[in-house]
């Protein structure tokens, strides 16, 4: 029987789903089925598939985590916690250095972590995404302000993508062999 890594996540305008997406697709290349579970479609009352390892992923929006995921995650926390786990932080501070961002995420995380009654064995930072395209005008304008004081993309015609794929895809292999392995 092959190992099965289970990926929860949740998502605003799509980038965790696309960096899952990306994730599951690896796993299955190096022989780790992937189930995507998206937080938002499931019922948190539900038992999850079964699973040898588990990915959750939530994106950074206004200072919080989708509750999705974390009614989700609170739900089994047990069961995730039982085998090797990892949470995927997806945020435009994962680009940046500033320390104040750092220091919000931070807590950020500990907050869903708290109230999630959970702690991931390792945590994973990616950068996520302008979707300029699908923010409705003030939303565009407020994420253009924080692109200009962080020096990041304000051409607000297009999307642009801050993920680092190829320290996604070293993270995927790794986590594979970990799953492989235990």
């Amino acid at each position: 029987m092959s190992k099965r890594a289970l990926i929860i996540y949740g998502t605003h305008e799509g980038q965790t789903r696309k960096i899952c997406v990306s994730v599951a697709e690896r796993l299955q290349q190096k022989g780790v089925a992937a189930t995507l579970v998206d937080a938002a479609d499931a019922d948190p009352a539900t038992p999850l598939p079964p699973f040898d390892a588990s990915i959750v992923a939530a994106s950074l929006h206004a200072g919080g985590f989708q509750h999705s995921v974390l009614r989700l995650v609170y739900r089994n926390a047990a069961a995730i916690a039982a085998k090797p786990n990892v949470f995927l932080s997806v945020s435009l501070s994962a680009a940046g250095e500033d320390e104040e961002d750092w220091r919000g995420l931070r807590k950020c995380l500990d907050d869903f972590f708290t109230q999630a009654e959970w702690r991931p064995q390792r945590i994973e930072h990616v950068a996520g995404a302008f979707r300029y395209t699908q923010y409705d005008y003030f939303k565009r304008m407020i994420m253009k302000r924080i692109a200009k004081e962080r020096g990041a993309p304000v051409d607000t015609s297009r999307d642009w993508e801050l993920t680092d794929w190829d320290k996604l895809a070293a993270f995927a292999d790794c986590f594979a062999d970990q799953v492989l392995s235990s």
